[in-house]
């Protein structure tokens, strides 16, 4: 009867904690896997401007040291912590660091209205909020800080580190510069002139938005493709319109930015002091990546030998996100172990 018993409560074991594996799995809302070499909280803290930021935060379950270095990670522009910066974060995490993936102001689980709303002065301060919740958390040595921004927050992400110098590190990914895109258009072909009329049309928008007292949305990924696109956009659909990269918060999968927001960034362009960072940077961007130039611009203007511009070979922009074949967790390891130390 003992050995029955015993062996009744080992079966119950097993078998329920194959359920709460299963109940855990079916709670995982993120687009990548979960690792079983990391735990992961939700956080929240504020920025300078009063907004509840939200974020995923990621701890190597054996820690080996009672501080840790920590890393900020945010983007794609218009994605969400559950995507592409969240396993960035977790797979930095496996590799030995605390890292916090988050949700940029009026964007996904975080605060401010109106929703869907980007600013270059605001999600610049996102990332320095980030770095506030770090250097204050109590497993993280606040000397040891560094950033991953990806996509339109890469852009972000440089200017924060223009401007805090805390940030010993940091990492760009197929950067975007968002203030870049939206004053001069792609490659440039934006002139004052046509920017001009872009003017006119946003701010006759902003006339509309107040007389309705709603925020009309900006043109989106199409819902389905005519195969007419652009590859970019192709490639952009493949990561965010389907069941590879889709989440239900995200901007690019889901949704629309508010249609005015493009006034800002036209108006306040970011990267103006990015020579005058001392800390450590690396710039990561694909081969076929239509984004490249971006980097290649960007990089120009650091000074010192702690820079390094790295292009991955046959990758395009959005490989980046999430394809674990090309994005070169390795280097990004190297340099995080080589200047947060």
């Amino acid at each position: 009867m003992k050995k029955l018993l015993v062996s009744l409560l080992l079966f119950a074991i097993i078998i329920g904690g194959n359920i709460m594996s299963e109940a855990q799995a079916k709670n995982w809302d993120k687009t990548f896997p979960k690792s079983d070499k990391v735990n992961v909280e939700k956080v929240s803290f504020k920025n300078r401007y009063g907004i509840t930021l939200v974020g995923d935060l990621y701890t190597p379950k054996n820690k080996k040291s009672d501080k840790l270095p920590g890393i900020a990670v945010s983007g794609p522009f218009g994605a969400v912590k559950e995507q592409a910066s969240g396993l960035y974060a977790q797979t930095m995490a496996e590799r030995g660091f605390i890292a916090l993936a988050f949700d940029p102001s009026y964007t996904g689980e975080s605060g401010g209205e109106p929703r869907n709303v980007a600013s270059p002065d605001i999600n610049t301060e996102d990332f320095s909020a980030a770095v506030d919740f770090l250097s204050n958390y109590k497993d993280i040595d606040p000397e040891k800080i560094g950033i991953i921004g990806i996509c339109g927050f890469g852009g972000f992400g440089l200017n924060a580190a223009a401007i805090d110098t805390r940030i010993k590190g940091a990492v760009t990914v197929t950067m975007y510069d968002m203030t870049r895109v939206n004053a001069n258009g792609y490659f440039d072909s934006m002139d004052e002139n046509a920017r001009y009329e872009l003017k006119k049309s946003l701010n006759k928008q902003r006339t509309e938005d107040f007389k309705n007292g709603n925020y009309a949305p900006a043109a989106g990924l199409p819902e389905k493709l005519t195969g007419e696109e652009p590859q970019f956009v192709k490639d952009y659909y493949g990561y965010y319109k389907t069941q590879r990269g889709f989440h239900k918060r995200s901007i690019n999968s889901n949704g629309n930015w508010n249609m005015t927001s493009s006034l800002s960034l036209i108006n306040m362009p970011i990267l103006a002091y990015t020579s005058e960072i001392r800390n450590a940077v690396l710039m990561i961007h694909g081969e076929k990546a239509h984004s490249k130039y971006f980097s290649e611009d960007a990089f120009k203007k650091l000074k010192g030998d702690n820079k390094e511009l790295y292009i991955v070979p046959d990758a395009n922009h959005v490989d980046l996100y999430d394809n674990l074949e090309k994005i070169p967790f390795d280097k990004i390891e190297n340099f995080f172990n080589t200047y947060l130390k």
